[in-house]
């Protein structure tokens, strides 16, 4: 079971949640849908596997490396993590954390 904050200052505006170290913090107002759960423990398990650390790492190297290949358009980038790529993919589909293989977001690069 994931643990879930609420903060009015976390996440950026913009966004509803966010997860850190496994902790799910979602923006003081909003409620976390089943949908955005699932998008979030997917994330978890990514974490998991990568030793936090370097999921942390890879995700920011990533981002950059986007980030100039959309020339800079932030949302675009973003979008195009592989580590969002297979949350966004597989966020409706509640019964995936089960079946997830690891090192699933390789096939999203």
């Amino acid at each position: 079971m994931s643990k879930i904050l609420y903060s009015k200052i976390i996440p950026p505006k913009g966004f509803v949640a966010i997860n850190l170290f496994g902790l799910i913090v979602v923006r003081k107002g909003f409620m976390l849908t089943k949908t955005s759960l699932n998008h979030e423990k997917i994330h978890t398990r990514q974490m998991i596997e990568m030793l936090f650390l370097l999921f942390y790492l890879w995700y920011v190297i990533e981002y950059l490396i986007r980030l100039i290949q959309y020339k800079g358009a932030f949302l675009e980038a973003y979008r195009n993590i592989s580590f969002e790529r297979e949350a966004y993919a597989m966020q409706n589909d509640l019964q995936y954390i089960k079946r997830r293989k690891t090192w699933a977001w390789r096939f999203f690069l």
